[in-house]
């Protein structure tokens, strides 16, 4: 009888396990990414916050607890880290929300971007630098516009 139940107890763990997996949130792909308040620094997965549904990630527990004081003020880097670590993607133009066309890709502070047409990238582009480059593309209403959050894959 003792036996019987141990068997079942394995089954029954062999099959919720698997669907305990599907739950599980997107991996972020943290190599190369910097820390944002100290972009020298590599981030480290043990260093977080939640943030728009997501995590940011930081390179010491200083770092989250800074970015936790004031979370608005660093809003652009941190959407821009949503895009780097693949937590989020693009959906549309950051600028009108229009449909994504490939022509006008451009790096903006070293990340992707995509336009729905060169008055748009070129916009963005006129701007007099990375900052003001990150400020039109990752701020609060662009993001909104141009971004999702990536969502698990269910099997």
């Amino acid at each position: 009888m003792l036996k019987s139940m141990v068997v079942l107890a394995a089954l029954a763990c062999a099959f919720i396990a698997p669907v305990a997996q599907d739950t599980d949130e997107v991996k972020p792909e943290l190599s190369g990414v910097k820390c944002l308040l100290m972009p020298k620094k590599d981030v480290k997965e043990t260093f977080s916050v939640d943030y728009a549904g997501a995590k940011v990630y930081f390179c010491c527990k200083g770092c989250v607890g800074n970015f936790s004081k004031d979370p608005a003020k660093h809003a652009v880097g941190a959407n821009k880290q949503l895009v780097d670590t693949k937590l989020f993607t693009q959906k549309g133009c950051p600028i009108s929300g229009g449909k994504l066309n490939d022509a006008t890709e451009i790096e903006v502070a070293g990340t992707k971007v995509k336009f729905c047409c060169n008055n748009c990238k070129g916009k963005v582009e006129g701007e007099k630098d990375a900052a003001a480059q990150s400020e039109l593309v990752f701020g609060k209403d662009a993001f909104e516009k141009g971004f999702a959050k990536v969502e698990p894959k269910k099997d």
